[in-house]
């Protein structure tokens, strides 16, 4: 029998590639979303649709628990669909949210349906500043203030849960800044950046290899290094999805 996976934020820019590569690798994959219309692109991606809100705590649990997946990919954010100040502000209390609430609520869902294994996307640039380029062991920015104070206590939040929750083995993925399809940038942008199919494929490579600890998910940049990714995970920042390919590599 195939493993069941559970992807929550499966129509997200990375969830999109994701769910062909896990069920290209073999897995029986059920990915989330909050909206009914976006069931058909799951079923088009080769995914189980699953209409669910990661704060509606008792459906969130009893979903899990008919579904019984072995491991949970946490690719949740709530991010606007273009850069706008007023909108990034927003977004940026609601994302907390969901790496503190929604994410207590996705582990007290994903161990009471047996699972043992969580994946968890996180960001590679809330190191406090320092020493670089910065590993996994750099210390985050938790004296920040505003709005990137909001951001480091989600990431903090989040990471916390999945590092530390007795019987889960958690996996966390400090992503760079994203570009290629899906996302807000069509080239590399920012100082630690990272294909979208290149941060999809570092999920999988986790899963597979049964990775736990945190890993710097970018390209070669003078901030951030992503050398444990590279050998412990075999990742290959240069990785791009077939349909990327089809593409020509365009974005």
């Amino acid at each position: 029998m195939s493993e069941k996976i559970f992807l929550a934020g499966a129509t997200g820019a990375i969830g999109t590639v994701l769910v062909p590569l896990l069920v290209d690798a073999g897995y029986v994959v059920y990915g989330s979303t909050r909206q009914q219309a976006r069931a058909e692109k799951l079923k088009s991606l080769g995914a189980i649709p699953v209409v669910v809100d990661v704060f509606d705590a008792k459906a969130l649990a009893a979903e899990l628990m008919r579904i019984a997946p072995t491991a949970v990919i946490h690719q949740l954010t709530d991010l606007p669909q273009q850069l706008d100040p007023q909108a990034m502000a927003e977004a940026g209390l609601r994302n907390a949210r969901i790496r503190s609430a929604g994410t207590r609520n996705l582990i007290a869902a994903a161990l009471a349906a047996g699972a043992t294994r969580m994946i968890a996307q996180s960001i590679a640039w809330a190191y406090a500043n320092g020493r670089q380029p910065y590993v996994e062991e750099s210390a985050l920015d938790t004296n920040a203030e505003g709005a990137r104070r909001v951001s480091i206590d989600g990431v903090v939040a989040l990471e916390t849960q999945v590092l530390q929750t007795p019987g889960l083995a958690g996996t966390v993925l400090r992503y760079g800044q994203l570009y290629g399809p899906g996302t807000w940038n069509a080239e590399a942008k920012g100082v630690s950046p990272v294909h979208v199919d290149a941060a999809a494929q570092a999920a999988l490579l986790a899963l597979q290899k049964e990775a736990v600890g945190i890993f710097n998910i970018a390209e070669d940049n003078a901030e951030v290094s992503s050398a444990k990714a590279r050998k412990q995970l075999a990742w290959d920042p240069a990785f791009r999805s077939q349909q990327t390919t089809k593409n020509g590599g365009k974005s």
